[in-house]
């Protein structure tokens, strides 16, 4: 086995791939990247088991043959190489070795027979948008998925076809994140799947050519994304996602409309003073005018009065801070409107001229 390859193209796949090797584990192989070497191609595969990134470099007169190496020494290897450097990779016996100019490593290897491959699946949905497009709707949504949660579902992100629609939906069960797009692929089957969190963090860092064509196959236990010579595959999560039609509130009669810089800007400084652990803000509605009031366990307090566009009775309600802003960080638009029906209520936020997305946050007793 043995290649050529510039030292630029052969670093930002195998940074791709190197994604999702893990770092300590248990089985020595899966920290290891797998080598393909065809005449014209190398094939780069990384695993964890959950998630795979699998990228194809172009090459001229390889010798064929397979082989693993460690992923993260190889990376190092290749990164800290000049720029525009030609980089020879070549395989005798266990050792593997890797050339360029006067410096010279050897590593070792592991066999190519022994590393996992995830096995082959048929796809139920098919569908293409572009990189820019897919990776919209999981920045708009991400930040709501659970951490480490003993309801697993919630690790994860929804992914939803629906006629001709893409949805995105994420919860941690305090707050709820959603976000849709048309997709001109009429009679798209109804279908949802959960994807893992690594899976969301690995597709996002992957996604960043905004106009480059993205095919997502889905299947009974795997997604794939397929996008610029790289290939993304991840399990599914196996379990059913809360129904969150039956989060958004209903009936709220109570519409803030507020500029988002400044509201966002008044949350971080009352945040400054609120309770560390809890978080709460108490957010009074008056006539044109909300005031945002913290305090802490040392009797700190913090309070900011925003003019606001808001006709209707006063409202007196407690919400996670860190929560608000999370939303606000995400907005794009100039204004947001908030929909409130009462103090037990879940608050409804979207973007006051954009609807694609919504964002429901549940109340804090204060």
């Amino acid at each position: 086995m043995k290649f050529t390859i510039n030292r630029d193209a052969f670093l930002k796949p195998l940074q791709v791939v190197s994604g999702a090797v893990e770092r300590r584990h248990t089985i020595p192989i899966l920290s290891n990247v797998l080598i393909q070497v065809a005449p014209d191609h190398v094939r780069l595969t990384g695993t964890d088991l959950e998630v795979e990134l699998v990228s194809v470099c172009s090459i001229e007169g390889g010798e064929e043959g397979q082989l693993t190496v460690p992923a993260k020494k190889l990376v190092d290897i290749v990164r800290s190489l000049p720029d525009g450097a030609q980089v020879e990779v070549s395989a005798s016996g266990e050792k593997a070795t890797i050339r360029s100019g006067r410096s010279k490593f050897t590593l070792a290897t592991l066999p190519a027979e022994d590393f996992p491959n995830i096995d082959d699946w048929d796809s139920d949905i098919q569908l293409v948008t572009s990189q820019g497009v897919l990776r919209e709707l999981m920045e708009r949504t991400h930040f709501s998925m659970a951490n480490q949660d003993v309801r697993y579902y919630l690790n994860g992100m929804l992914f939803e076809t629906d006629a001709n629609t893409l949805r995105t939906v994420a919860t941690d069960g305090h707050r709820l994140a959603m976000s849709s797009v048309d997709i001109p692929q009429p009679n798209l089957a109804g279908r949802q799947v959960i994807v893992p969190r690594k899976g969301i963090t690995e597709l996002m860092r992957l996604l960043d050519d905004v106009d480059n064509e993205v095919k997502v196959a889905i299947g009974a236990n795997h997604i794939r994304v397929e996008t610029n010579g790289m290939s993304f595959t991840s399990k599914l999560v196996d379990g059913r996602f809360p129904d969150y039609r039956r989060v958004l509130p209903q009936g709220g009669d109570k519409f803030v409309v507020a500029e988002r810089d400044i509201l966002k800007q008044a949350c971080s400084r009352a945040a400054i003073l609120s309770n560390e652990k809890y978080r709460g803000v108490r957010v009074t509605l008056s006539n044109g005018e909300m005031c945002l009031t913290a305090n802490n366990p040392e009797q700190e307090t913090a309070e900011e009065v925003i003019e606001v566009d808001y006709q209707g009775d006063s409202l007196e309600i407690g919400f996670n801070v860190s929560y608000l802003i999370d939303v606000l960080n995400t907005i794009d638009g100039d204004k947001i409107k908030m929909t409130l029906s009462g103090p037990d209520a879940s608050g409804l936020i979207e973007d006051n001229e954009d609807d694609s997305s919504l964002y429901v946050v549940m109340p804090m007793r204060l």
